[in-house]
């Protein structure tokens, strides 16, 4: 069941003003594939999707919809303006609340947007879209009694029933439980590759951002910071805002001691964390743009650091630490631990069963070992 075979695609540039705040975006989202809108909460992400499905109207700008300008009005020059209503611009929306018809059956939710909804084609159509998002059984049934996973199944069949141009996705599965996100999103990415229609989500979690987006574009304030492979993006930002934003546990001041291109590395000490720190130095890769003494800040990942007992015999790592645990948090799917390596802490991400087995709690010394390729550099 693919609906288009074309590259069917949305396109836009648009500024709009609400208030005291003000969003200014460029976005491209191609068929088959998922944009991320990412970021926190009121950053404009929301705004965007209501701006490009036509329920809030821009200021200026442009929006195309598969080959169809569907708002068009120059901010620079007098020009004929475009607007064309939300209900003939081809988009299927699904938010967080689904807003699924409590007096209609899933069936009927459905083939609610259909033309001719009785006909044939229409059952046709329904019943492709059951199958693929593996709703057999509860064709009859009302909202209230499917489960919250069903229901967002069902708003995104009903949302794809008509054959959109695009499909806008309003943080969908933020009310459910991890494991049915994880499930969900997998649905959501073979479906859309399937019919090939282009995608952009709004989500302010990483790891929905990094598990469905093809592409991640930050924004922050109504401002995109970064746009880029989710990776790229999401866990090795370059710039330090962005790295705040997308949530790096660890952000170290540092300075350049010495430039190692033999080695393809840089060491750093530490600029940051009073006396006790002031001997600490680490591994990074080797880059441009920085020089012996200058001021650089250095970011690891929690989930790229490796606790152990002690230092690691014949270790590739290159950066090893000793420190002592100032505590211990619950970090679903596992636990974060802070390590305190003599004035500088340290966040690293563990399982349960590590935890258990290496009978980690406050006060345990523990070494902090990670690659150089595991810190990158920022600027802001």
């Amino acid at each position: 069941m693919n609906d288009r075979t074309d590259t069917a695609a949305a396109a836009g540039q648009f500024t709009v003003n609400r208030g005291g705040f003000r969003l200014e975006l460029s976005f491209t989202a191609d068929a088959g594939r998922i944009l991320v809108l990412f970021g926190p909460s009121g950053a404009g992400k929301t705004t965007a999707l209501r701006t490009i499905a036509g329920l809030a109207q821009p200021d200026a700008g442009r929006i195309t919809i598969a080959g169809r300008t569907v708002f068009a009005k120059p901010d620079d020059a007098p020009g004929q303006p475009v607007w064309v209503p939300p209900h003939r611009r081809g988009v299927g929306y699904v938010t967080q609340q689904n807003h699924l018809f409590p007096h209609l059956t899933v069936s009927q939710n459905i083939g609610y947007g259909l033309s001719r909804r009785r006909g044939a084609s229409a059952q046709r159509r329904v019943a492709a879209l059951i199958d693929r998002l593996r709703l057999h059984g509860l064709e009859e049934r009302r909202v209230w009694q499917l489960s919250g996973g069903q229901q967002q199944r069902a708003a995104l069949a009903r949302a794809l029933a008509p054959s959109p141009d695009l499909l806008l996705l309003d943080e969908p599965f933020a009310a459910l439980d991890m494991e049915l996100r994880r499930e969900l999103g997998a649905e959501l990415r073979s479906t859309i590759r399937q019919l090939n229609v282009p995608v952009i989500l709004v989500t302010h979690s990483r790891e929905e951002a990094l598990a469905l987006g093809d592409t991640v574009q930050i924004i922050d304030a109504g401002r995109t910071m970064a746009v880029g492979a989710p990776l790229t993006a999401l866990e090795q930002p370059g710039r330090g805002r962005v790295a705040r934003l997308v949530g790096v546990e660890n952000l170290l001041e540092m300075r350049v001691a010495a430039r190692l291109p033999q080695d393809g590395t840089m060491v750093c000490v530490s600029n940051a964390g009073g006396a006790r720190a002031a001997g600490h130095s680490l591994e990074t890769p080797l880059a441009d743009g920085w020089a012996v003494g200058d001021a650089v800040t250095v970011g690891i990942r929690a989930s790229d650091i490796i606790l152990a007992s002690g230092p690691l015999p014949q270790s590739s790592a290159r950066n090893t630490w000793a420190g002592v645990v100032a505590g211990v948090e619950m970090r679903p799917p596992g636990y974060e631990v802070a390590l305190d390596c003599d004035g500088i802490v340290l966040r690293c991400h563990i399982t349960g069963a590590s935890l258990e087995a290496m009978n980690i709690a406050p006060g345990l010394p523990l070494w902090a070992i990670f690659k150089a390729s595991s810190c990158f550099l920022l600027s802001e």
